[in-house]
């Protein structure tokens, strides 16, 4: 069976490609909404600004996790 800490250093990998992809998802947002905004559709830019806040959160709260997981 594996130990405590096995299972802690799999799940802060897991977690780290999980944050790896919030960053790509929030770039890729952001330059959609560079393109959008340069069209002038302000509501769909401003939802695309929402959802980076959205992912900022969570990248946070995930690299909290990660860090509490590493120091066990």
């Amino acid at each position: 069976m594996p130990s405590n800490l096995d299972s802690n250093i799999a799940t802060a990998d897991a977690l780290t490609l999980l944050l790896h992809n919030q960053h790509a998802l929030g770039a890729a947002i952001e330059e959609i909404t560079h393109w959008i905004s340069g069209d002038g559709a302000d509501i769909a830019a401003d939802n695309a600004v929402a959802a980076l806040g959205a992912l900022d959160a969570n990248a946070k709260a995930i690299t909290d996790a990660i860090m509490r997981l590493r120091l066990c």
